[in-house]
Parts: structure tokens; C-alpha cells; sequence
């Protein structure tokens, strides 16, 4: 099963936890001001641990350190980066939480969709059945999000989804 956790900084003990099914999200919104050295050594320690590493809402800076790839979170409606080129291997994901932001996952050319929230009671929180009856609404591979534990990591299979992203999942 493929897994995508969510990082806000560098801690070594959490990443080295991980399995090689799991990429790494670098995002830190509190900072405006991106730290390249930072970015960096996350990549290279995680390239040492055959780990994928993804950056968060800054595609140029993505493709420019030769990451794995990008997400564009749904707040992010810019098609700037349809016009940069990159390797075929860089991947872009991005994440919705209703059929608008759907559809503009899908022209931002997001390869998968991170649908939120399934299990998170928040002001996104879709339940299973609104969950199921959007993720029929777009080709694109999708990802759940939102509020998975290893409780109701079982309950996925009934989605017959098989890669989820989160934060607290992963942090012990």
C-alpha cells in the first residue's frame, strides 16, 4: 500500500520509521520564505533511505532541485506550471475536497487526487458515501485523506483505494 505523509520539518526518527511504499511531503506553511538547504538535505536523506520526496505548493522549486515530485494543495489554483518542463519520472499530485477542486486537480494535470477528508471530522469531512460517489466523478487515481489511523486503516479496502495520505498515521 502506498502511503503519502505529511511533514513540517526534518526529523530523522520519524522518516527512518518509514517503509519504501511511503513519499515524503515537505510542507511547511508558516514559513513564507523557503528554506533550499533545508529541502536539500530532506532529499538526500531520504534518497539514502529509497524514500520518494515531494515539495509542497512550489512546482518550480520542485523541478529545479530535481525532487520526485510536487503537490499542489487545494487552495493552490495556479496553472503557471503547465508551461515548465520536467522528467517524465517527476509526478504531480494534488488534493480537493468537492468536485470543483476536482476539476481543477485535473487541469492542473495532477496524476492522483488526494480526496479529503474521509475519516477527519473537519469543515471538509466527506464520510464514506459522499467520499465514494465523488471519487466516481474523475479518472484520475485517487488518495485518501484525512483522519486515517491504524484503527480504520482497514475500512479502506472496502474503498477499494489502496494508497492514503496523513500526518498522525505515520508520528508515534
Amino acid at each position: 500500500m502506498k502511503k503519502y505523509y505529511f511533514i513540517n520539518k526534518f526529523d530523522t526518527n520519524n522518516i527512518n520509521r518509514q517503509d519504501k511504499q511511503t513519499i515524503i511531503i515537505y510542507r511547511n506553511y508558516s514559513n513564507k520564505i523557503v528554506d533550499q538547504k533545508l529541502i536539500l538535505n530532506i532529499k538526500r536523506y531520504c534518497k539514502k533511505r529509497s524514500i520518494k520526496f515531494y515539495l509542497s505548493n512550489n512546482i518550480k522549486l520542485a523541478i529545479k532541485l530535481n525532487l520526485d515530485g510536487a503537490y499542489i494543495p487545494s487552495f493552490n489554483k495556479s496553472l503557471k506550471h503547465l508551461a515548465y518542463s520536467y522528467k517524465n519520472k517527476f509526478k504531480i499530485v494534488g488534493s480537493a475536497h468537492n468536485l470543483k477542486e476536482i476539476r481543477m486537480k485535473e487541469k492542473q494535470n495532477a496524476k492522483k487526487i488526494f480526496l479529503s477528508s474521509l475519516f477527519k471530522k473537519n469543515k471538509n469531512f466527506l464520510g464514506i458515501n459522499k467520499f465514494k460517489s465523488l471519487s466516481k466523478l474523475t479518472n484520475k487515481k485517487i488518495v485518501i485523506l484525512g483522519g486515517i489511523s491504524k484503527k480504520n486503516k482497514k475500512k479502506l479496502r472496502l474503498l477499494k483505494i489502496n494508497e492514503f495520505a496523513g500526518i498522525s498515521y505515520f508520528e508515534r
